[in-house]
């Protein structure tokens, strides 16, 4: 009994790790395999695990083409799904090579042998963008407890030295923060907190932090750092965020070219009002967090966007549009 229970297991195991529509798994086929394992069956011993695994719910088909024989017809991920997750952690700067390569493996075994031999051949991993904090997952961790308990946490951030000789090294500063949220936002992971000295939020990237400590003194109310009364609203704090520079608040005007109208639906959404000025021009008002990130985002544009308000942003980009133009001099 012991090894007619373990036969209908590995038939499963066969057709999960080997099957998919295009590579099925013929009787022979499997009845090999169990011999390799110790197991004797014949074909219609087969046959009938086979329906006992369609009776509990996997979805196993019979096909006569391109091969005659089994396969999964359904699994957890589909083939696009189990792509679209290796593209995300292959591009991910947060995780190190060495956990991109270790989830990549874990992703594979969501799909056929076979599939995820495809899948492989057409991943690029640049490691030079990669971070080498292979504590990343632990940090990860720590700082979801602590937002989950509202504790505050320590933690030691590190930032590269610039060096005359170009030697490798890094400063280090000891932070207590109040933290909020997780964000993964422009292939970085941040934790947006509060640092205890300043009634505002920062983001810090997390693979900078190394020795991270949850601490029992309770964190500080977002509300009081923050225009979010309960509970903080990632979404909403996400899209105003200008690579990842903290900012006040505020409505910003904008007199845009007829052609970026999809570059600016694509940055803030379908929804965001569009009302037309002129034959060439648009005009659209955002919410946005006024900083330095603000003024290189609109300078990307160079002469297609122009600031209407709020009067100081427009100065900053002007004063930087002239440092630029300086430089060049």
């Amino acid at each position: 009994m012991a090894s007619k229970k373990l036969k209908t297991l590995l038939i499963y195991k066969y057709l999960k790790d080997f099957s998919d529509e295009d590579n099925p798994l013929s009787s022979t086929e499997l009845i090999n395999m169990l011999k390799a394992d110790g197991i004797e069956a014949e074909r219609k011993s087969i046959y009938a695990d086979i329906k006992s695994l369609n009776n509990i719910g996997f979805e196993i088909e019979k096909t006569n083409s391109p091969h005659k024989g089994f396969y999964m017809s359904k699994r957890d991920f589909e083939l696009p799904e189990v792509r679209l997750l290796i593209d995300a952690v292959s591009s991910a700067g947060f995780i190190t090579p060495k956990k991109t390569e270790k989830l990549i493996g874990k992703l594979e075994s969501l799909v056929s042998k076979n599939q995820a031999g495809e899948l492989v051949s057409q991943v690029y991993l640049d490691n030079n963008t990669k971070c080498n904090n292979e504590d990343i997952y632990y940090i990860i961790n720590d700082l979801h407890n602590a937002i989950n308990e509202k504790h505050k946490v320590k933690f030691v951030y590190t930032n590269r030295k610039i060096d005359i000789k170009n030697k490798k090294s890094y400063t280090e500063k000891t932070f207590v923060v109040s933290p909020y949220a997780l964000l993964w936002k422009e292939d970085h992971y941040y934790l947006v907190c509060n640092n205890e000295k300043y009634d505002n939020l920062i983001n810090l990237r997390i693979d900078r932090m190394k020795r991270v400590q949850e601490l029992s003194e309770a964190s500080r109310p977002v509300s009081e750092v923050s225009e979010y009364k309960n509970t903080f609203d990632v979404a909403d704090y996400s899209s105003k965020m200008f690579n990842m520079f903290s900012g006040k608040d505020e409505k910003v005007r904008l007199l845009c070219d007829l052609e970026l109208r999809e570059q600016i639906m694509d940055r803030f959404g379908s929804k965001i009002p569009l009302t037309a000025y002129d034959s060439s021009h648009f005009e659209t008002t955002i919410d946005a967090a006024v900083s330095e990130g603000l003024v290189s985002w609109l300078m990307i544009f160079g002469d297609k966007i122009k600031v209407l308000e709020p009067d100081a942003l427009a100065n900053a980009v002007k004063d930087r549009a002239s440092k630029i133009a300086k430089i060049y001099e």
